[in-house]
């Protein structure tokens, strides 16, 4: 069975090996270390994912490690990741990619990659689920939007196939899901990554929140509208400038009870998070509970699973290196006010609130619970 699972990265590995010579990546899943699983591990992701852990953000015991897990017919370029972990010498980081057939109609049943998400969820820890481009309606029984942007759909069967397996779903109310196996694994969605597990379960999707929700069709009325009713910088659309921050600053409310009460130290606060998306949560999936939102309540900001303690989605983004340094948000093209996230938004107001978070996070990775 592993024999199957490894074959593709090693070949990769091999084809991908140009730029250090010297250096082999390490395969996954083939020693003592116990195993974070990185969905989507492209450059841009990995090195989120380090800065994090190596300036303790999100702190990881000594003998973990990471995997990035992706379809080789993805659209990204993966052999960019290969060649980035050789050129920093990343030992932390393996790559597996998988390469079966997937398409919307045999994503939420067993299928020819079933074997190979069994034996990622059982030689794993846990996984992140990044963000990412729209996902195709047709999954959900919509139509598409001419809204809607659909870039990188083997991306989106194989994290929607893998999620239904991990929690199951209404599409197939007899399907066991691997999480009955193992009721502690971990499990975070960041934006896509949360719209993923909502569709992956039986979910839906607004296609676009300017729109659906709130009748705005043009970028001038989006800015006019109050921050809070804002979910990404519409300044962007007006010329590029890659200067511009692509992310819009809103507040949030977090439900009692819930892992986001937890991190934010209570409901009162309503931190400012960084925000970067067009869509929203429908109709809510299969065992999830809403517990955070937008300030009017029209957008669901986060989601944690009824049965499964571990496993919980936000729809904004703490992982952005940008949040944790002081360097200048230039929000609107051609203007710099010198303000940092630090300086815009200090303590309660939103810089302790993401530091919480990864605190929580590596505390969940920390535990026994759900160690094999």
């Amino acid at each position: 069975m592993f024999r199957k699972l490894f074959l593709v990265p090693v070949l990769l590995a091999l084809f991908a090996c140009n730029t250090v010579e010297e250096f082999q990546i390490r395969e996954p899943f083939q020693d003592d270390a116990k195993y974070i699983v990185l969905m989507h591990p492209t450059v841009f992701n990995l090195e989120r994912f380090q800065f994090l852990t190596e300036n303790n953000i999100f702190t990881l015991p000594d003998n973990y490690r990471a995997v990035g897990v992706y379809h080789r017919s993805a659209s990204y370029d993966y052999s960019l990741s290969y060649d980035h972990i050789r050129e920093k010498r990343l030992e932390n980081i393996s790559m597996l990619g998988l390469s079966d057939e997937l398409n919307e109609n045999n994503l939420f049943t067993g299928n020819e990659l079933s074997d190979n998400f069994r034996l990622i969820f059982e030689n794993s820890e846990g996984i992140i689920f990044f963000g990412g481009p729209d996902i195709p309606p047709a999954i959900y029984g919509y139509p598409t939007s001419l809204l809607t942007v659909i870039t990188d759909p083997h991306r989106h069967y194989m994290e929607l196939s893998f999620l239904f397996h991990l929690l199951g779903g209404y599409q197939d109310e007899n399907f066991e899901p691997l999480l009955e196996q193992n009721s502690d694994f971990r499990i975070l969605g960041i934006c896509l990554g949360m719209q993923t597990m909502n569709i992956a379960t039986g979910g839906t999707m607004y296609q676009d929140i300017p729109t659906e929700l709130y009748d705005i069709h043009t970028v001038e009325d989006v800015l006019a509208q109050d921050t809070d009713e804002q979910h990404r910088n519409y300044q962007i659309h007006y010329r590029i400038d890659p200067d511009v921050f692509p992310y819009s600053f809103h507040r949030i409310i977090m439900g009692e009870g819930s892992i986001m009460e937890t991190v934010n130290g209570g409901t009162e606060i309503t931190p400012y998070i960084a925000s970067s998306h067009h869509q929203a949560l429908k109709k809510i999936g299969k065992g999830w509970k809403v517990t955070a939102w937008s300030m009017d309540k029209k957008i669901v900001e986060a989601v944690e699973h009824k049965i499964y303690p571990n496993v919980f989605g936000i729809q904004f983004h703490p992982e952005v290196v940008r949040l944790y340094s002081n360097e200048p948000l230039v929000m609107i093209p051609g203007q710099n006010d010198g303000s940092s996230f630090f300086e815009a938004f200090p303590g309660v107001m939103g810089t302790e609130f993401h530091f919480e978070f990864w605190k929580y996070i590596g505390s969940m990775f920390s535990s026994e619970t759900g160690s094999r």
